[in-house]
């Protein structure tokens, strides 16, 4: 394909790839407000974030294996339907198990698209190259993580109401598909075919256990630590991740192949890509209910206040795109985006319910240029490492694993998040004497209702105050595990990009 139909091509696929990362994050804003309307609680505000980012990543990698063995336009048309059908059904929702489950759908095609996106821009773009169109990709990326809150908020406060954060992105889907079936033109060899489905069920089985139990061990109402649903959960889990590397090991085409994943580029770049996604999804998640729940604002408000990790997002992704085109180092874009990522997690780590605004500012763009610099760079990096047939299977690997990152963290940080409201609000409110040192009334806990507008005012101040300070706790676990992303790429060795496709 010549430069003018590349352009034109990415335009379509970058269109859905925009509408698909746009609905992993415009609804971060409007969730506060879904809760109260469906009666949902911590946990469900967390869950209805991660059964989509565990659709997404369960499928991503069939979907990068069926873009290794089938027609990637007509996989990415197919992913698109579906995507168009989860937004539908979400956006009817009449209850928090409803929503859920078209969260499951929605992003069964969030991870088609994802995976159809870098496979395509793997296979019509030699990597010496790739660096400037990698930079579009990961603006699109960057403005949708983070400007998904910025719509959403600005939903939510007009007449259309929370549902249109589900459908706003219909549209747009429609047209990239029209678009790419005008535009991309990819000459497809047929090989033969298998799926390893068995592999695909574990990953997801594995990981939806282990983040089950993590989000429900030690709440009041469910179970404890040392008890029997404990054991068998845990457990459950490592005998189905033992069984997964059984398979993956045997099967022709593993669902996560082993022998591209443990070499040390890809290795190093998917464990950096797990770290990254826990700060990621975490941030753009709850740093919404943050400003709604404890600073009082609006959802267009909440929505505004984001504005600088767009802004940091965007200038990352496009200008280290560029540099690396033009001087094909991407190395250093890698080491310094995760120094600015853990500065600016770190700086989230220290706000309470009355930090100045332009401390959260500093923060956010200082983690939005991180993430910009770092998103595709570490997928450009695999590319380059990676025969060409296995780009696809590769590409959608480090988004697996991205996406099981994201997942992870907003299950295990809502689960932290929940825990610490709770035994802060007790605290607050034991030591105004308007509750029994035990919890007897307490209105904030691991299973309780979000919406605590009813309460009265000195009641409200307590909680809002929790929950500011809980959120502190949650970016300063992010931050440390962005520290590991920072040590993986500084052991990943540079290699000069190729300048074939």
């Amino acid at each position: 394909m010549t430069q003018k139909e590349v352009l034109r091509a990415l335009v379509g696929v970058l269109a859905s790839f925009f509408a698909a990362m746009l609905a992993a994050t415009v609804v971060s804003i409007a969730l506060p407000t879904i809760m109260a309307e469906l009666g949902g609680t911590q946990t469900d505000f967390a869950w209805v974030i991660t059964a989509a980012l565990l659709a997404n990543a369960a499928s991503t990698p069939i979907w990068g294996k069926m873009a290794d063995l089938f027609d990637k336009k007509l996989l990415t048309q197919v992913g698109i339907l579906i995507f168009v059908a989860g937004s539908l059904l979400a956006g009817f929702a009449q209850n928090i198990p409803m929503l859920m489950s078209a969260r499951v759908v929605q992003g069964l095609g969030m991870g088609g698209l994802t995976a159809m996106g870098m496979a395509v821009i793997g296979s019509i773009i030699p990597p010496r190259e790739r660096g400037r169109y990698s930079g579009y990709f990961g603006a699109v990326m960057a403005v949708a993580t983070a400007g998904g809150p910025l719509l959403g908020g600005f939903i939510v406060d007009t007449p259309l109401g929370w549902r249109w954060t589900f459908w706003i992105g219909i549209p747009l889907a429609l047209v990239s598909m029209v678009l790419i079936h005008k535009t991309l033109h990819l000459v497809h060899v047929p090989r033969r075919v298998y799926i390893d489905w068995a592999g695909a069920t574990l990953v997801t089985a594995s990981v939806s256990t282990l983040l089950i139990w993590v989000s429900f061990v030690g709440k009041p109402g469910h179970f404890a630590w040392g008890s029997w649903q404990t054991l068998a959960m845990v457990g459950a889990s490592l005998l189905m991740v033992a069984a997964l590397l059984f398979v993956e090991s045997r099967v022709p085409e593993p669902v996560i192949p082993l022998k591209i994943i443990v070499q040390r580029t890809p290795a190093l770049a998917i464990v950096a890509s797990i770290a990254i996604g826990v700060g990621m999804f975490g941030s753009g998640a709850f740093l919404g209910q943050y400003f709604q729940l404890s600073a009082g604002a609006t959802p267009t408000e909440a929505g505004l206040f984001t504005l600088p990790m767009i802004l940091g997002n965007l200038v990352g992704s496009v200008l280290s795109g560029q540099l690396i085109s033009r001087f094909g180092r991407w190395k250093v874009f890698l080491v310094v985006g995760s120094l600015l990522n853990i500065g600016g997690l770190g700086l989230l780590g220290t706000m309470d319910q009355a930090t100045p605004y332009w401390i959260l500012a500093l923060g956010m763009l200082l983690n939005g240029l991180g993430m910009g610099m770092m998103l595709q760079n570490l997928v450009l990096a695999v590319q380059n490492t990676v025969k060409v047939t296995q780009i696809g299977t590769a590409s959608s690997s480090v988004a697996f694993f991205r996406s099981i990152g994201g997942a992870a963290g907003v299950a295990v940080l809502g689960s932290v998040l929940s825990d610490r409201v709770g035994a802060l609000t007790l605290d607050g409110l034991a030591a105004a004497h308007l509750v029994s040192p035990d919890g007897a009334g307490s209105p904030v806990g691991g299973s309780s209702s979000m919406d605590f507008s009813a309460l009265p005012a000195n009641m409200q101040s307590i909680v809002q105050g929790a929950y500011g300070e809980a959120t502190a706790a949650i970016f300063l676990i992010s931050a440390a595990v962005a520290v590991l992303a920072f040590l993986c790429v500084v052991c990943i060795k540079e290699v000069p990009l190729r300048r074939s496709v």
